[in-house]
């Protein structure tokens, strides 16, 4: 993919603590972000408020003594991915060199480790790394299956990190069907009249594999609790019945170009964008309008087992855990 980040969701983990959370009288005063792409607010935003500071940024403030981690940070990286090398090329700060950053933040005391006990962790990432499995100028070397155990081998690399620097509230969001993006139009073998149906494969390949690993974090790592939030089945009742959730449109990007909406990014010379963005499920040729994202996070903060699992988040934020 050319430059933007290939992320349905978007890679996200969060260090929720004591700041006020949407819609409830829970409370849980900072957010860390690890991922962001809309065209407005992300399942994040809905969850937590206000904005957090880019790592970057914090970066000079803690060279000039004027650090301030009031609502948390936000160490995003455009087209990140599980794995090292997914769009390396774009100059992309892989989720191993976010993860370093936060560490070594925690290293040098500037986040105390008996707040990160109490925060709540959120982790959303591969669909970047399925989407370039498909890409028409490299050949794989794995196979989906092996492909798929790779990236679950750093989903079990990063509980690992983030249990030892004090995680104990963690919530995984599977990939949504990333085989129905519209920069799927892009691809030389992928249909434009419906979704990629070898990419959604994967995709829940992978989701089902994960959702094995969050199951056995309780008992595989002592004083933690996990939930998995099931984003492919939410998207796919959007798909599904659109008109139920106020959407007239759940192919097309509102912003881009060519078949799709999906043959140009947002913003490049000759892009094109619809009048009413909150009917689209699709912001650009990648990732989900605001308001596809309002859903989301409504159905993950308090929703059913359909939606996440074996209890939401507001139940996640909020349970008593022995430290």
């Amino acid at each position: 993919m050319s430059s933007s980040s290939m992320d349905l969701l978007m890679f996200l983990l969060l260090l929720v603590y004591p700041v006020a959370l949407a819609k409830s009288s829970s409370t849980v005063p900072a957010i860390f972000t690890f991922g962001r792409f809309t065209n407005g607010r992300t399942v994040a935003d809905f969850i937590c408020l206000p904005l957090q500071k880019p790592f970057l940024e914090l970066q000079i403030q803690i060279l000039n003594g004027t650090s301030n981690f009031s609502n948390g940070i936000n160490f995003a990286s455009a087209g990140s991915g599980l794995l090292f090398d997914t769009n390396k090329f774009m100059g992309v700060t892989p989720i191993q060199t976010q993860l370093q950053q936060f560490q070594t933040l925690v290293e040098q005391n500037l986040i105390e480790k008996s707040i990160i006990q109490e925060s709540l962790f959120l982790l959303e990432t591969g669909s970047n790394d399925i989407f370039n499995y498909f890409l028409p100028f490299q050949t794989p070397t794995l196979s989906p299956d092996a492909y798929v155990n790779t990236m679950l081998d750093q989903v079990n690399k990063t509980i690992d990190q983030i249990y030892k620097l004090g995680a104990r509230r963690i919530a995984f969001f599977s990939l949504g069907p990333v085989g129905c993006v519209p920069a799927r139009a892009m691809l030389p073998n992928a249909p434009t009249n419906k979704c990629f149906g070898k990419m959604n494969v994967m995709a829940k390949m992978y989701n089902t594999r994960l959702e094995e690993i969050v199951n056995i974090i309780p008992t595989k790592y002592p004083g933690a609790i996990a939930v998995f939030g099931a984003v492919y089945g939410i998207t796919h009742r959007f798909q599904t019945y659109p008109a139920r959730y106020g959407f007239t449109d759940v192919s097309n990007a509102c912003c881009g170009n060519g078949t799709l909406g999906g043959l140009m990014q947002c913003g490049r010379e000759g892009y094109k964008i619809c009048n009413n963005p909150n009917e689209f499920l699709f912001w650009d040729f990648y990732h989900p309008t605001e308001r596809t994202y309002h859903l989301m996070s409504k159905a993950l903060w308090n929703g059913n087992k359909n939606h996440i699992r074996p209890f939401n988040l507001m139940a996640l934020a909020t349970t008593n855990i022995a430290i």
